[in-house]
């Protein structure tokens, strides 16, 4: 049986219906334009705008989906839970926001180098920071630490680990966004032919995929990837796992090494993997900010990168033929962007003439 299927994702959407926000769905004239000429086809794109979701991200759907089906579990067992994980990005915020929504104590493991600033959010949330040093052994080291001590406090303490990509309760949860933009996408008389997300520890690729293609099998998914961070691609093609190792990208929240459990559903669903450089990521964060007046950060502009620039992507487009205009869902997976940092990655592409 397949680790996650539609109904899981249909279930997901019920659970954090009235916590997560159905986030808005836009479109862009001008960067139809640019991905028309590009493809050699008339295309349409549909935004899926996470960066509008709770915590800016599309993590706080899977972190409530996992919260809230952890207190459906042991309802009236007199166990109370109480989740923990290690993370230094969205995830963090989003678990610690989610557990503070349902009443749940959160504790989150991060590494003594993390922004100051994220420690902050976290602990804002109602989370409960512990240290460790930056490695991942550390990580799992401390989380072991932390959660014998909770165990040892509380008896009736039930804790639970939620990955923050690779657990199948995140996986649905991060599903329910595909949902939403297949139906908006049919509102705005724009049918969805390809869906495309970026691509980290896959949590959201997988998720979607599953959600997409049980809802319309003829649609084709597809994986956008950093080119210096391209461990699903070779996974994906090679059919074998490959870690991530040293990646260099912009992209920071597309890290992460593909899950025991999301790589298998990438390879049942998705379609096709693509990857994109630094500076076609940086462009196309850039076009965003420029012509749709919205912040997102670089992680979010792979997806748009792909439609934009990949040779491989419109090689692909070109070989299936299309009857009429090509309908493309981009997800925009968050806007937790360092501004600085993007505002100096601006400054140092050429002046071209989009």
């Amino acid at each position: 049986m397949t680790l996650v299927q539609l109904k899981d994702v249909e279930n997901a959407r019920n659970r954090i219906q009235g916590f997560a926000h159905k986030t808005p769905a836009l479109t862009s004239s001008t960067l139809d334009g640019m991905v028309s000429k590009k493809l050699g086809v008339e295309a349409h794109l549909v935004f899926k705008c996470e960066n509008f979701q709770k915590v800016g991200a599309f993590k706080f759907r899977g972190a409530t989906n996992s919260i809230k089906s952890l207190l459906a579990e042991y309802e009236g067992t007199g166990k109370k839970p109480v989740v923990i994980t290690h993370s230094s990005g969205n995830h963090a915020q989003a678990l610690a926001l989610a557990a503070r929504e349902q009443g749940v104590v959160c504790h989150v493991i991060m590494p003594n180098n993390a922004p100051s600033v994220k420690k902050a959010a976290v602990k804002g949330y109602g989370g409960i920071v512990a240290e460790c040093e930056p490695t991942l052994q550390a990580r799992e080291d401390t989380t072991a630490r932390v959660t014998e001590q909770l165990v040892a406090q509380d008896p009736n303490a039930v804790v639970e680990f939620i990955s923050p990509y690779n657990d199948v309760r995140v996986i649905a949860g991060q599903g329910t966004l595909a949902l939403e933009v297949l139906e908006q996408a049919e509102e705005l008389g724009k049918p969805l032919d390809i869906l495309i997300t970026p691509v980290g520890g896959g949590g959201m690729l997988s998720g979607c995929a599953v959600a997409a293609k049980g809802s319309k099998p003829t649609i084709r998914v597809i994986g956008a990837e950093p080119k210096g961070a391209d461990d699903a691609y070779r996974s994906f093609y090679s059919k074998q796992f490959v870690p991530s190792v040293n990646p260099t990208t912009i992209a920071d929240g597309l890290l992460t090494s593909l899950g025991s459990n999301t790589f298998p559903l990438i390879l049942e669903h998705v379609d096709a993997i693509h990857t994109v450089s630094e500076e076609e990521i940086i462009r196309a964060t850039k076009l965003v900010y420029e012509r749709m007046k919205i912040v997102i950060e670089p992680s979010s502009a792979v997806p748009l990168a792909v439609a934009l620039y990949s040779p491989e992507f419109a090689e692909w487009v070109k070989s299936r033929p299309t009857s009429g205009g090509l309908n493309i869902g981009i997800v925009f997976s968050g806007g937790n962007a360092d501004i600085i940092k993007l505002s100096e990655s601006f400054a140092q592409l050429e002046t071209t003439t989009e």
